[in-house]
């Protein structure tokens, strides 16, 4: 009960200080506001990118693994000069490791021709990337349907002419929303549209199957090499459920080198792909950017912070004859000590909050401009209270002990 009153009398003290010093103390509040703001600004950025990459791992599927020519680690020493020679996967690997593979829950052949215009009656599309993949394609990869439905077996098998679209492709041939049943002609054959994406959008890694046509890859074979190379080329497995990426992907090596008669001394000539490659190559970066924000927010922030010493060992000064009679009333010196901590306290909170404020105004910006949601979790929210609350400890703990440690006398005597 006795904190309560405390805090409360503090409370109003730096109420007071605030409206009988507003420049001063707006100044002195700017350095830990524009503290609170980068650093929570940036910590929810990188959340949001964070949630983003999530998303786009999770379509890629989080368990899967891609067996390609090229890893997907790079770097200043990347020997590119070994991989470009490299066979790409091809449709013997993909018909052996169906054979051979234990571990594997689904095995999926995928080829991509990009850069594909489309036209229905009067309506085209640009930029359309067309993809051939085989029947597990389903297993390996995660994707809704708004309409429609996927490839039967027996479709896939005997390369039957279906397709299923992506919503911009939907939405750009059929605005009417009519899509299912039509006729759509890619690469010089018509083919019927027997299912439609859910619309994804953009995400970080660029992946999205809004733009894309769908097709079973035993009918791409009649039209186009789908062991060429600029198709690139690749083979996903899904491990089975209970298995770990390390048992997966340990078959999946000694498979692939023994399709390939590889010797023992000899390296891989494919490269085994994980979505978690991807995840600890920006989890590095994101952890970089933290830390950049942290450090230039801190900076703000210990600025404010003597802003706000100042402020307390101003107001101590106002006040020592309060403090004197305060003392001669019987108030020990904890207490003293405690209202003017608080005071800081609250002054420094007070900071806090406005930036928040700021970066709460800033995600709604962002949203309205952008269409973007950006990541405002209470994590961060009371990262930023809390930093509030140390730097206003930090601050004002030595005007805090200064105001304990007056005589009482002399300090009634300074009015």
């Amino acid at each position: 009960m006795i904190f309560l009153k405390l805090f409360r009398e503090s409370f109003l003290f730096a109420f007071d200080a605030l409206r009988q010093n507003k420049l001063r103390t707006l100044l002195s509040l700017l350095g830990v506001t524009i503290g609170i703001f980068t650093i929570i600004a940036v910590f929810s950025a990188v959340d949001t990118l964070r949630n983003n990459l999530q998303e786009s791992v999770n379509k890629l599927g989080s368990n899967s693994i891609y067996i390609q020519k090229w890893p997907w680690i790079g770097g200043e020493d990347f020997p590119w000069w070994k991989y470009i020679q490299r066979p790409v996967p091809n449709l013997r690997d993909f018909a052996e490791l169906q054979r051979r593979s234990q571990t594997a829950y689904g095995i999926s052949y995928e080829i991509s021709v990009d850069g594909r215009t489309v036209k229905y009656g009067s309506n085209t599309i640009q930029g359309v990337s067309i993809w051939a993949a085989s029947q597990d394609h389903d297993k390996t990869w995660n994707f809704d349907f708004s309409s429609g439905r996927y490839f039967t077996d027996m479709e896939s098998k005997t390369g039957a002419p279906v397709a299923v679209i992506g919503a911009d492709v939907a939405d750009n041939l059929f605005p009417n929303g009519d899509a299912l049943g039509k006729r759509i002609k890619i690469m010089g054959r018509y083919v019927n549209i027997i299912g439609v994406y859910t619309k994804e959008g953009d995400d970080i890694l660029g992946i999205s199957d809004d733009k894309v046509i769908q097709i079973p890859l035993n009918f791409a074979r009649n039209l186009i090499d789908v062991q060429n190379d600029k198709y690139g080329p690749q083979i996903v497995v899904k491990g089975k459920e209970g298995l770990t990426d390390v048992e997966v992907e340990s078959e999946l090596r000694g498979l692939m080198r023994s399709i390939h008669r590889l010797g023992p001394q000899k390296e891989d000539d494919f490269s085994l792909n994980k979505t978690t490659i991807l995840s600890n190559q920006l989890d590095t970066l994101f952890n970089v950017v933290n830390i950049a924000g942290l450090i230039i927010g801190s900076f703000s922030i210990l600025v404010g912070g003597f802003g706000i010493a100042n402020i307390m060992f101003v107001s101590v000064k106002e006040r020592t004859p309060i403090i004197g009679i305060q003392k001669s009333l019987g108030a020990k010196n904890y207490f003293i000590l405690l209202q003017f901590l608080i005071e800081a306290i609250v002054l420094c909170l007070l900071g806090g909050v406005i930036g928040l404020g700021f970066v709460y105004l800033g995600t709604l910006a962002v949203k309205a401009v952008a269409g973007m949601k950006i990541v405002l979790d209470m994590k961060n929210i009371i990262v930023g209270l809390s930093t509030s609350v140390i730097i206003g400890i930090i601050s004002g703990i030595v005007p805090a002990y200064f105001a304990s440690r007056l005589d009482p006398v002399e300090a009634i005597r300074s009015n």
